[in-house]
């Protein structure tokens, strides 16, 4: 079977795309080569029925894949991405989950015919729960882009930006977003550890709480806002606690403060 994708890094990200490809039926297991120097990592590809190397040189030099996905650490990826300078004719996609590497250096490397997808996901991905933003330079055909976004919506929700640029945001936003949650978690099972409640119980309903929030505003399909206003009855519990939140916008100048601490912190990597 020919190669349509070669996917460079089996790392956590990696290998969680790559499984939600071929177990969505994306993509045929045999038509996916593994480039991953380290073992165990390259195994597990293995185990999934993918072609497997250690380099770039370990793919045939006849093959003309239609995708190379670089899943690397930062660190890494100009080492990584000289290594498929051979499939910068044109015919060959690149698309890149690495934050804060511009399309500019992918295309310093692999020369100006490539068309080059960049991709900010985020860890949730791991799970098919991520959310997915991509820019495409203007190389990238209708056909290939559509391709691209198909094989990223087994990872989750999918989103394209036209302004490279708004790629900060997104990062400052979507990709360290998570965290931010992982810690409003956090601090709302302490909060509810000191209201007496043992830490297992409160750590179950600070998560629970939390998801099942975020999947009802997901598939209500009303606004944020109202479904706030629809659990907040008037001087009751919700609104006791909202007004110490929302209290001179205290949450929103928090939370707006802290993107763009990320935001401009994305700016300084990019440089």
């Amino acid at each position: 079977m020919s190669i349509e994708l070669v996917l460079a890094g089996c790392g956590n990200m990696g290998h969680a795309m790559l499984a939600g490809w071929l177990n969505s039926g994306k993509l045929a297991a045999g038509s996916v080569f593994v480039v991953e120097p380290n073992d165990a990592l390259r195994t597990r590809a293995q185990a999934l029925g993918c072609q497997t190397g250690t380099s770039a040189a370990d793919i045939a030099a006849d093959a003309a894949p239609k995708l190379v996905v670089i899943a690397v650490k930062p660190q890494v990826i100009r080492e990584v991405t000289q290594q498929y300078q051979r499939f910068g004719d044109g015919r060959t996609t690149f698309v890149s989950i690495a934050a804060g590497t511009p399309v500019a250096t992918f295309a310093q490397i692999l020369g100006p015919r490539a068309p080059i997808l960049r991709c900010m996901p985020n860890t949730p991905a791991a799970i098919g729960k991520g959310m997915m933003v991509v820019f495409s330079n203007p190389l990238v055909s209708t056909e290939t882009q559509a391709r691209v976004l198909d094989l990223l919506s087994a990872s989750g929700a999918v989103a394209t930006i036209d302004d490279e640029s708004l790629m900060d945001a997104v990062t400052a936003v979507s990709g360290s977003g998570p965290a931010y949650v992982f810690h409003f978690i956090e601090c709302l099972t302490a909060a509810a550890e000191k209201a007496g409640l043992p830490a297992e119980t409160a750590k179950l309903l600070a998560m629970q709480t939390v998801y099942g929030a975020g999947a009802l505003a997901a598939k209500s399909g009303e606004e944020p806002g109202e479904l706030r206003r629809q659990v907040t009855s008037p001087n009751g519990t919700t609104a006791a606690a909202l007004s110490v939140l929302m209290g001179e916008d205290r949450l929103k100048t928090l939370l707006t403060d802290a993107v763009e601490a990320a935001r401009l912190r994305s700016i300084e990597l990019g440089k």
